[in-house]
């Protein structure tokens, strides 16, 4: 929707006419004309009562006398509310009232949303700078408080800032549907036109229903439009790919070839063995220290799991450092119980002994005394698969990724008939989650539910 062009004159003269209704070809839109002194105007509409509410104001700012802009054709007081908080301003102040409650990762996600939201919304014109350059001014400095907060934004930011300003409609644009709708379509679509992942479109709409609401509440819209469509998000599927599912003779191998690796694979033996005996998150797995296990001389073990060190650059925290925080859903100080089984207790004894961890140290860190970070530890692993797996093996989703190690130890709990709620809480999920997630195995428990069922029938 074009904002109104500048107040040149005002004008008492306002006819508005019926609504007019056009179909062409399985899309029917409404059109809503009116004249101010002797300039036409119209607005066209896709849902009947939009257009019949946009009549309405126009009619009651006449009756009342009120002045109209000739130009744009709107009464004055639309004229100002249309003129008043850009898209560009609001979502400024969104991350300001977003940015303390959000943990890095969130903040650089929320982040990432609001870069595709404005930059479709930005209408087009003249000394459009490149995309590139729009995107690093949003990225590095717009939607980053701590940056914003630390000063003017650099030099070389400023032509697209300025731009970004120029460019952004009214926060009014957002009650029209239509303009809603082709953002939500443009958010489903990556950079290059392809189909986006279906939870990266779930979790930039949720940021945009989220600012929507915001906005709502602070009184910069009358309600959110999202709340009104049909539109719907590309299911997800969560159901892991039963394919990358590892056997136990397959981890053991894996294992063995990661500890091949001379020192470096050795430092991480021990880190995909929690992985994959425990259903650690790699995040999980880095922020264990030595205070946080139980390591009997035999039999099973248990770790106290309170924290996770997700791999996110330090200058989107407060201290401007990568930090650990709380377990993925869970609040701050919640502490998850883990059982170790002996082989993993084993493994942990020999890393321990090794590189001399001592009370209160990360298990796992590297050569020099730093943090493991995924580039390392995935380069080990893909170096150990293709040690270990044939290349068949290695060409298929087997245990592609060290998360993978993650689901195989969740698969195995239940298809060795753990209660689900058991495995729920050692893993850190809900139970309706893991049953989502982790469907095949479930019903793969069927037969053995049935037997057990007949069993019991025939005593």
């Amino acid at each position: 929707m074009a904002g109104p062009g500048p107040i040149d004159t005002d004008c008492y003269d306002v006819r508005v006419f019926a609504i007019s209704r056009t179909v062409r070809k399985t899309v029917v839109t409404y059109r809503v004309r009116w004249q101010v002194g002797s300039r036409r105007h119209s607005r066209t509409f896709t849902n009947r009562a939009l257009a019949d509410s946009t009549r309405s104001m126009l009619m009651a700012a006449s009756r009342r006398g009120e002045a109209f802009d000739v130009d744009g054709g709107l009464p004055q007081s639309q004229v100002a509310r249309e003129r008043g908080l850009t898209w560009w301003r609001w979502s400024m102040t969104y991350v300001e009232l977003k940015w303390p409650s959000l943990a890095p990762i969130s903040r650089r996600s929320l982040a990432e949303a609001l870069v595709d939201i404005t930059l479709h919304l930005s209408r087009s014109s003249q000394g459009r700078p490149p995309s590139a350059d729009l995107r690093r001014a949003m990225f590095a400095w717009a939607y980053h408080l701590q940056n914003r907060q630390a000063g003017e934004a650099p030099a070389d930011f400023g032509e697209a800032l300025r731009w970004l300003e120029r460019a952004s409609p009214a926060m009014s644009v957002l009650e029209d549907p239509p303009t809603v709708r082709g953002l939500l379509d443009a958010l489903s679509r990556r950079q290059d036109g392809r189909p986006a992942a279906p939870t990266t479109v779930s979790r930039k709409r949720a940021v945009l229903h989220n600012a929507l609401e915001l906005a709502v509440e602070h009184r910069r819209l009358d309600s959110n439009p999202l709340s009104k469509m049909s539109w719907k998000a590309p299911r997800v599927d969560e159901t892991i790919d039963a394919r990358s599912v590892l056997s136990p003779a397959q981890a053991r191998a894996l294992l063995a070839a990661v500890d091949a690796q001379g020192p470096r694979g050795r430092r991480l033996t021990a880190f995909f063995a929690l992985m994959y005996y425990g259903a650690l998150r790699p995040s999980e797995a880095t922020a264990v220290t030595l205070d946080d296990l139980e390591l009997p001389e035999t039999g099973w073990g248990r770790l106290h799991l309170s924290r996770s060190d997700a791999e996110v650059s330090g200058t989107w925290s407060d201290s401007g450092r990568r930090s650990s925080r709380q377990l993925k859903h869970r609040a701050q100080g919640h502490v998850r119980l883990v059982p170790l089984a002996p082989p993993l207790v084993e493994h942990l004894r020999s890393h321990i002994k090794e590189f001399h961890v001592r009370p209160s140290e990360r298990l796992f860190r590297g050569a020099y005394g730093g943090t493991i970070n995924a580039a390392t530890y995935t380069d080990v692993w893909q170096r150990a698969r293709k040690a270990a797996l044939s290349p068949a093996e290695q060409a298929s989703p087997l245990a592609r990724r060290p998360y993978d190690l993650r689901h195989t130890a969740v698969s195995t709990w239940l298809a060795a008939g753990v209660d689900s709620a058991q495995v729920a809480a050692w893993a850190g999920h809900s139970v309706a989650v893991l049953h989502r997630v982790y469907a095949h195995v479930v019903e793969g428990r069927s037969e053995v539910a049935r037997a057990r069922i007949e069993n019991m029938l025939a005593e």
